[in-house]
């Protein structure tokens, strides 16, 4: 591609102006929540793997395990982050890869972390060139002043999948930790002195990668068991010390919130699932690990108790809270993603009707069958909303790239009703903008939006199918002399007195590319002028 045609862009269906080429592949713009029909570039399935019975795939080093992957300048690299901000693998394993002085390597994890700061080194000698994949913290606030040469790529979870399993991306070494590991590779998080939980954030990489390591400090007799990542995707298994530390998964608001503000929101949300009974027998839902859903997950338990309900099943990140309604007898069954805290890893050990999850079954819009789909209900948070009922989660109102899609996306397509959980204001700057900096997930997949002073329901801006239920919840909620509002009205609230948007000082260079779960491209995200 030309000069010409790198500098080109277009407009999508959301108004937004994006790159038409991104290192001379063509963007696609996004066109509707929901989604295009798959674009296979892949020729071949999985990898083809052989080996001599009886040749150990065991290694006592990283360094081995380079050498014998055959890790080359160019070369796209991988690693999952179920250790979050406890992990240890991926600064070890770049530091020896440093060490080789091996260069532009496309990093593709499932997301990055403070922990991970020290990679900004590799990002200024070019030992990695580019990231596709979630930025949290340093790496975000490096990569949003300009210093990357190559735009950032971002993809929900679900995302991230489907780019896989089509061939839009191609891992040539997928470097996986596992709490425990036999070996013949086959894997889990489990089990171990370092458990962590689930590990099928790094099913697909296994799966589709060219080689893949197994990196783990817990090296048992086979069978590994139970077996989440079998030894049939897995070429080497790496031997050290530590992979890190499970703590670190508890980074984040792990917290119920006693903030008045945030129990104003988490109770009326709670009220209007109640209104609209919701709150019964069979409710399936899902919640996040900040302090605001984690509250709404204890109000509904000790509903529920109180009550003698239950519910069907919950899906996606696991907390004790989860875990205390499945062992109460208040839920059935939970399918767990990710473990936030150590009473879900145990849980995963112990309670028959808790089960882990991959990517692909969780949410990927490509397969036949996920399992935010039955959902009745989705509790999710933003940065920023704006009056179309567009949600941000990436950037700060100041432009920042700091956080990642996560499942945010995946959830919202899939759930039936979906709410936003956020305060109305930021130290004065409006929650609620005429236009949101970057647009994450379409307001078309957004219901309802709760702040500490009253909620919205999306009628007009909404998918054409859940319009008149919508229309039915604003009805019912008015009725009930709930505090529902227009969602312009509730920004006027901030504005009237003397809340003021925060704008972001950016530049024309795009640092990010925004894609939405089916590869098109929502928004791109401009370098922040300091």
């Amino acid at each position: 591609m030309g000069p010409k045609d790198e500098k080109a862009h277009q407009t999508n269906t959301k108004g937004r102006m994006i790159p038409s080429f991104l290192d001379g592949r063509e963007l696609i713009p996004y066109r509707s929540y929901l989604g295009i029909e798959p674009i296979v570039k892949r020729e071949v399935g999985r990898v083809t793997r052989w080996r001599r019975p009886g040749d150990s795939k065991v290694v006592n080093t990283i360094d081995e395990a380079l050498d014998r992957c055959g890790l080359s300048d160019g070369m796209t690299i991988s690693f999952h982050h179920h250790l979050r901000n406890g992990d240890r693998i991926i600064n070890m394993v770049m530091d020896r890869i440093r060490s080789r002085k091996i260069k532009d390597l496309r990093l593709f994890p499932t997301a990055l972390f403070p922990v991970h700061e020290p990679l900004i080194e590799a990002l200024k000698d070019g030992t990695i060139s580019s990231i596709e994949g979630s930025l949290n913290g340093p790496i975000g606030r490096f990569v949003s002043l300009g210093n990357l040469d190559r735009p950032v790529i971002l993809r929900s979870h679900s995302g991230r999948v489907r780019a896989l399993s089509q061939g839009e991306v191609k891992i040539d070494v997928a470097f996986l930790s596992a709490s425990c590991c036999d070996p013949l590779g086959n894997a889990n998080g489990l089990m171990g002195p370092s458990a962590f939980g689930p590990i099928g954030f790094g099913y697909a990489d296994a799966l589709f990668a060219d080689r893949t390591v197994i990196i783990t400090d817990n090296i048992v007799p086979f069978p590994c068991l139970p077996i989440s990542i079998p030894g049939t995707n897995v070429d080497i298994v790496a031997k050290v010390d530590s992979i890190g530390d499970p703590g670190g998964i508890l980074s984040g608001t792990l917290q119920i919130t006693d903030r008045e503000d945030h129990l104003r929101i988490v109770g009326s949300t709670i009220e209007i699932l109640d209104l609209i009974g919701l709150l019964k027998d069979g409710f399936a839902f899902q919640a996040g690990a900040g302090g605001i859903s984690l509250a709404i997950t204890k109000y509904i338990s000790d509903l529920f108790e109180r009550r003698g309900i239950v519910g069907s099943y919950a899906n996606g990140g696991t907390t004790e809270y989860l875990v205390k309604m499945l062992r109460n007898g208040t839920l059935k069954t939970l399918l767990t993603g990710q473990a936030f805290d150590m009473e879900a890893i145990r849980s995963l050990r112990e309670d028959p009707c808790h089960e882990e999850i991959v990517v692909d079954q969780y949410s990927n819009i490509h397969t036949g069958a996920t399992t935010t789909e039955p959902e009745q209900a989705a509790f999710l948070g933003a940065t920023e909303v704006d009056l179309d009922f567009n949600v941000n989660v990436n950037t700060h109102s100041d432009g920042y790239l700091l956080h990642g899609i996560g499942g945010h996306q995946d959830v919202a397509y899939g759930s039936q009703l979906t709410f936003i959980t956020v305060p109305l204001e930021r130290k004065g700057n409006p929650i609620i903008k005429q236009r949101v900096t970057t647009l994450t997930t379409p307001g078309e997949l957004i219901d309802i939006i709760v702040t500490d002073r009253g909620f919205a329901v999306n009628t007009e801006h909404v998918r054409r199918e859940v319009r008149e239920r919508n229309l039915d919840i604003l009805s019912t909620c008015t009725n009930a002399g709930l505090p529902v509002f227009d969602i312009e009205e509730l920004r006027n609230m901030v504005l009237r007195e003397g809340g003021s948007d925060m704008e972001a000082r950016t530049g024309d260079r795009v640092i990010g590319i925004i894609q939405y779960i089916d590869g098109t491209v929502l928004d791109k995200v401009n370098m922040v002028l300091e």
